[in-house]
C-alpha cells in the first residue's frame, strides 16, 4: 500500500523576521490543546510562517484572521488563495526563462529589472503583480523585500544561479490552507472588531532597530517608528482589557545597549521572555547569528526555555 505524504503549507516567500525558528517558544506560549476552538488573528501576517503552523496543528478554529499593511504582500495572499493555477502557469514561465539565462548576465540583468519596473509601475493585473512579487523574492539579492518612501521595491538582483522560481506544491498546498482564512489588507487596529470572546492574537510588528544600519521594517512606505510601537503597546493593552490573550514578538534592544530599557519599561505590566533567535538576513554575512529575541505574553504561564 502506497504511503500518500501530506503536503503541509509553509512560507511562500521569504521574509525578514520570519518567525520559523521561533514557533517551538511560541507554541510554549498558546494556552490552547490541540482540538480546541478558538478565533486566531494575526494583524502582521509577513511571510505567514505562524500562521501556516497554526493551520497545521489547529483544525478546529472557529475563525482566522490575517492582515497586513503592505498592500503588495495581501494582494498576493488573496490571489494564492483564489487563482493560484493561474500564478504558477506565469511563475512556470518566467523560471524557464531566467534559467536560460544563467550564462548570460547581461541578460539575466535586463530580464530581472523589467521585471522589477513592472512591479513598481503597480499596473499589472492581481495574478501578474502577484506571481512578480514572488518572482522578485526568488531572484533578488538575498530574498530580502525592501521598498523606499515612494513604495519602490529597491532591491537589486541576486546571485542565485538557478533559484527555484516555481514551488508548485507548496503554492498549491498555501492556495488549501487559505481557504478558511480571511485576509486583510489595513492597519493593525482594525484587527480587533473581528475577535471573538475566545479570541488569541499574535502580534509580530516591524522589529526596533538595534542599530541604524540593522533595519529591516521597510516593509511598506511608512515607517514603523518608536512612536507606531507605542501605539502598538496601548493597542495591546486594550486587547487585554477585552479579556483576549496576546503574544507579541520583537527585538530585544537590551541585548546591544544594556541600558536601554524601551521595552522592558514599556510592558512592564505584562511577562517578558528573552529567546534565542537567529537572524539570516544581513548584508554582512558575519552579522547573521545567534541573538535574544523578545517574547512578551499577557498572561501568566510557566514557560520553560531553553
Amino acid at each position: 500500500m502506497k504511503i500518500i505524504e501530506k503536503n503541509i503549507a509553509k512560507p511562500f516567500l521569504k521574509w525578514a523576521g520570519g518567525k520559523s525558528q521561533l514557533i517551538s517558544e511560541i507554541d510554549k506560549a498558546i494556552q490552547k490543546n490541540k482540538n480546541d476552538k478558538f478565533t486566531y488573528i494575526e494583524p502582521f501576517v509577513g511571510g505567514g510562517a505562524v500562521l501556516f503552523w497554526i493551520l497545521e496543528n489547529f483544525q478546529n478554529l472557529d475563525k482566522i484572521v490575517i492582515n497586513d499593511i503592505n498592500a503588495d504582500l495581501i494582494t498576493t495572499y488573496k490571489t494564492i488563495k483564489n487563482n493560484v493555477l493561474d500564478i504558477i502557469k506565469t511563475l512556470k514561465i518566467w523560471e524557464t526563462e531566467y534559467h536560460v539565462f544563467k550564462e548570460l548576465p547581461n541578460e539575466r540583468k535586463e530580464y530581472y529589472y523589467k521585471k522589477r519596473e513592472l512591479f513598481n509601475s503597480r499596473t499589472a493585473d492581481d495574478v501578474t503583480h502577484s506571481a512578480l512579487l514572488i518572482f522578485l523574492n526568488r531572484t533578488c539579492f538575498n530574498g530580502l523585500y525592501r521598498v523606499n518612501s515612494n513604495n519602490g521595491f529597491n532591491v537589486p538582483i541576486g546571485s542565485y544561479k538557478t533559484p527555484m522560481i516555481c514551488d508548485e506544491e507548496n503554492l498549491k498546498a498555501v492556495n488549501k490552507a487559505l481557504q478558511k482564512v480571511e485576509i486583510l489588507n489595513g492597519d493593525f487596529s482594525e484587527t480587533i472588531k473581528l475577535a471573538t470572546n475566545n479570541t488569541i492574537f499574535y502580534l509580530d510588528p516591524p522589529y526596533k532597530p538595534l542599530n541604524e544600519t540593522s533595519s529591516f521594517n521597510s516593509y511598506s512606505k511608512d515607517e514603523f517608528n518608536d512612536n507606531e510601537q507605542i501605539r502598538l503597546k496601548e493597542f495591546c493593552d486594550k486587547i487585554d482589557l477585552l479579556g483576549h490573550q496576546w503574544i507579541l514578538s520583537n527585538s530585544d534592544v537590551k541585548g546591544k545597549n544594556p541600558h536601554d530599557n524601551f521595552f522592558d519599561d514599556l510592558y512592564q505590566k505584562y511577562t517578558i521572555f528573552r529567546v534565542k533567535a537567529r537572524r539570516n538576513i544581513n548584508a554582512n554575512g558575519e552579522k547573521r547569528g545567534e541573538l535574544n529575541e523578545l517574547l512578551i505574553i499577557n498572561y501568566k504561564k510557566q514557560l520553560q526555555y531553553i
